[in-house]
């Protein structure tokens, strides 16, 4: 076997298969492409639970659901919120929006598909009412500004009233303003419809699909890689139109919130977030 080894074919092939080696991983440190994803999350460790139960028009009902521990291994991240919404005042008294709200954040080399409704939900034994489709959301960006620093990205104001950081601007997602939820239409307990729809924000921009996660938050010369599942589902929509009009109006003042809880992506491109950067530079 030794002498195999040392035959000249056997240490010709040998000494190009490490020079190969070699030169894929200079290659990877030219073009600054890191196939390891080092773990990030928001300033602080701030927690998703962190955003506020009550906005201008939502507030919460009952407690925030704490998951067993065989659902959360299963979930995957213990960086969760499980919320329920209810319409202040509703536009038909009788018939308030209930808006039930997930999150989910997850850092990190990816290991698992991300858990989603049409895939859930008919697992649990529901079936889909209505095909999914992709619904932009209705946003007031009346009150967003170009970041002055990053011309990718606007930014919006944290609420006066509702925030620990009162009127606080903050960068959100590149390409806010026309954000999508993947919606599906299930039938409920009851015979009526229950819609659940969701997004991706990722490395600093957002995914209405699934399929789209690995492509944002995974891109080969950025070193560090987030992600969060941003997740609205109602019993009280009676259409799709309905539904996303809540959802619209629900996330269209809590973004802000949500966007405090994931990295601002302007100063990890930058290097200046996290404190390590230097050692792991994105």
């Amino acid at each position: 076997m030794i002498r195999a080894l040392t035959r000249p074919p056997v240490v010709v092939l040998t000494l190009i298969l490490f020079g190969s080696a070699v030169g894929f991983t200079a290659g990877l440190d030219a073009y600054k492409v890191h196939l390891h994803k080092e773990p990030i999350n928001a300033p602080g460790n701030r927690q998703v639970s962190a955003v506020p139960a009550e906005t201008e028009s939502w507030i919460r009902v009952g407690s925030d659901e704490i998951m067993s521990a065989e659902i959360v291994e299963e979930l995957g991240t213990k960086n969760y919120l499980s919320r329920t919404y209810r319409e202040k005042n509703p536009a038909d008294p009788d018939h308030p929006q209930v808006i039930g709200l997930h999150l989910a954040y997850y850092t990190g080399t990816i290991e698992m598909v991300p858990h989603v409704p049409e895939r859930c939900f008919v697992a649990g034994g529901m079936l889909v009412g209505e095909d999914s489709v992709e619904v932009p959301l209705n946003l007031d960006t009346s009150g967003w500004l170009p970041d002055p620093s990053d011309g990718d990205v606007k930014t919006a104001r944290t609420s006066n009233r509702y925030s620990d950081r009162p009127g606080m601007r903050v960068r959100l997602p590149r390409d806010a303003e026309n954000i999508s939820l993947y919606v599906t239409g299930f039938q409920g307990e009851h015979g009526g419809p229950l819609y659940a729809g969701y997004c991706f924000l990722a490395n600093g921009g957002w995914v209405a699909r699934a399929e789209g996660v690995r492509l944002l938050a995974f891109k080969l010369t950025d070193d560090y890689a987030y992600y969060m599942k941003v997740q609205c589902s109602s019993q009280t929509a009676r259409s799709r139109e309905e539904y996303v009009s809540s959802a619209s109006s629900l996330l269209d003042e809590l973004l802000p919130e949500i966007m405090r809880c994931v990295p601002d992506w302007t100063e990890v491109r930058r290097g200046t977030y996290p404190k390590d950067a230097g050692k792991h530079p994105a």
